[in-house]
Order: structure tokens, then C-alpha cells, then sequence
């Protein structure tokens, strides 16, 4: 239920206090199901194995790491953020790294520059029983472009916020780039 209340985020015994779309809401705790899905396994073993290989570093790649993570803000909460720890640093980019199935980085890369967003628009066409959903592409995405997708939403919902990674946008061939096998 909504409350008037001061900002306030967390367990407090059998109740959850938290950011809500309309303002600070209080719910009972629920205790949820681990259905130990492929999806959920396969997170737990990527995060596992970048801890095992953030033990293997040597004193000096932990220290850098540690000075990286200085220049990044974890996600505000309540309005606050703060720096990430050197870990934190090292699990988040390794993390997504072994996601997309690319080396994992024992020294901490540069801070990216980003182009201007390459995909401009979707495009679907449907001719006989086929599908195709191509994003329009003035310019090259790049290798590391991600492309992420929803499910349909009522007509009523201005706010998305549960997206799903599909993969990584593909080369565009003639301004588009076919993201139908995605």
C-alpha cells in the first residue's frame, strides 16, 4: 500500500519498504521461490567463476582495479549512490564480458566513449508467414551494441522497465540490420 512517509528502502522485520511508481510503498515480506532455472544457474556460475578468478589476481591488478572504481557510481537508490569497490568493478564488467562470450579482463579497461545511437527505428514487415523486425541503421552500431526487447504492454503503460537482453546488434547491410534471429 502507498505511505506517507520519509524515503526509505529495505526489510524492517516482516515488512518491505520501497520506491514504488506513485511514491513509498510498505508490502509484506514474501520469501520467493528458487527455482533453480538454466537461465538463474547459468548467472551463478558466470558471478562464481569471476570471484575465483578476482582471487587469482596479483596485489598490483587489484589496486588498479581499486583506483578504476573510483571514477564509477553505483545505481542511485533513494538518491544516493557511491563508489563501487574495486570487486564490483571487476564482477560488473567480467560479468558482462563472459555474458556476450568475449575474454575477460584481468587489468581494468578505459572508460568507453560512445557514438551517437547507430539504430534509429524498428521496422517490421510480415510477407506470407514470415516475420522480419530490422532496426534502421544510418550508421555502423559497432560490435558491443546490445539489443534489448519487452513483451507487448497495454496501451495505458508509459513506463518499461522489464527488458530482456536479446543479444548483440548484428552489422547493417543496406541501412538495416536484421534482428529477426535475435
Amino acid at each position: 500500500m502507498k505511505i506517507l512517509d520519509i524515503a526509505q528502502s529495505g526489510k524492517r522485520g516482516l515488512n518491505v519498504s520501497q520506491k514504488g511508481q506513485f511514491g513509498q510503498i510498505s508490502r509484506t515480506l514474501a520469501i520467493p521461490e528458487n527455482p533453480r532455472s538454466p537461465a538463474q544457474m547459468s548467472v551463478r556460475v558466470r558471478l562464481s567463476r569471476v570471484a575465483a578468478r578476482w582471487r587469482k589476481l596479483t596485489e598490483p591488478q587489484r589496486v588498479a582495479w581499486m583506483a578504476a572504481a573510483t571514477a564509477v557510481k553505483s545505481t542511485s537508490r533513494l538518491g544516493q549512490n557511491g563508489n563501487l569497490s574495486g570487486f564490483q568493478l571487476f564482477a560488473k564488467i567480467n560479468c558482462a564480458l563472459a555474458q556476450f562470450g568475449q575474454d575477460q579482463v584481468d587489468t581494468p579497461p578505459s572508460r568507453p566513449e560512445f557514438p551517437d545511437l547507430a539504430p534509429q527505428g524498428l521496422v517490421i514487415t510480415k510477407t506470407a508467414d514470415e516475420v522480419a523486425l530490422k532496426l534502421t541503421c544510418p550508421g555502423n552500431p559497432g560490435q558491443n551494441t546490445i539489443v534489448r526487447g519487452s513483451k507487448p504492454l497495454n496501451q495505458g503503460v508509459e513506463v518499461c522497465k522489464d527488458f530482456r537482453i536479446l543479444g548483440t546488434c548484428p552489422a547493417p547491410a543496406d541501412g538495416s540490420a536484421d534482428i529477426t534471429a535475435l
